[in-house]
């Protein structure tokens, strides 16, 4: 069995060699591999990328930023693990989650997992409308596909492999969040969540996604609520 641990990355020189560091030193049942897909940034990330290039780090890039969900896309064509989970590359979420997040795939209960950061994990106290947005959409989830998530926007995402390459998936920024949980849902797979670790940061620390990504998680709920 391996995990496919997949990296879209955007301008996070300062986090980058250490989210690698722990990525790799997380213990696991399974074999792994790490792909990396540099979604244009300008910073120095994709040089040092080659620094810490190795046999278990497939590199990928984009020429101009495109969006995470246009990174994904990408990385996608490359990973051959039979589970893949979604790595943002700065320090919010802790890799030493990743036990947690595969068992109920290990135990072939779930199809997918979510880590959520809302089910009494430790989490650093910030942004409350933030936290009140996140409620929302996931409460619009919940009414729109019938379902009882608690963090329909978390990062933390783990899928079987085959799941998650069936889809096609269409959008390119953060909006993928929300188009990915509608089609799961509509195609009616398993989905666990277990609590996870949150150290969220700051727009002065790196935060990038805003109130206008609000727009695209609302369009993705509704249209494929009613379209795929």
């Amino acid at each position: 069995m391996k995990l496919s641990i997949l990296i879209p990355v955007y301008n996070e020189r300062d986090t980058l060699g250490e989210i690698l560091r722990r990525v790799r030193a997380v213990p696991l049942p399974v074999e792994r591999e790490i792909v990396v897909v540099d979604d244009g940034s300008d910073d120095g990330s994709r040089e040092l990328l080659e620094q810490l290039r190795g046999p278990d780090l497939r590199i990928l890039s984009h020429a101009a930023n495109c969006g995470k969900g246009r990174a994904i896309r990408t990385g996608l064509t490359a990973v051959t693990g039979d589970f893949v989970i979604i790595q943002d590359a700065d320090l919010e979420y802790d890799p030493q989650d990743y036990m947690l997040l595969l068992q109920p795939l290990l135990d072939r209960r779930a199809d997918v997992v979510y880590g959520s950061r809302f089910l009494g994990g430790p989490h650093r106290v910030l942004l409350f409308w933030h936290y009140v947005g996140n409620k929302a959409f996931t409460l619009l989830t919940n009414i729109l596909y019938n379902i009882n998530l608690n963090d329909m926007g978390t990062c933390y995402k783990v899928f079987r492999a085959d799941v998650l390459k069936d889809m096609v998936l269409r959008s390119d920024r953060f909006g993928f969040e929300a188009e990915v949980t509608a089609k799961i849902c509509k195609r009616h797979h398993r989905i666990y969540e277990v609590p996870v670790s949150y150290s969220g940061r700051t727009y002065e620390e790196g935060k990038k996604i805003t109130w206008k990504d609000g727009f695209s998680y609302l369009w993705c709920l509704l249209r494929y609520r009613f379209a795929d």
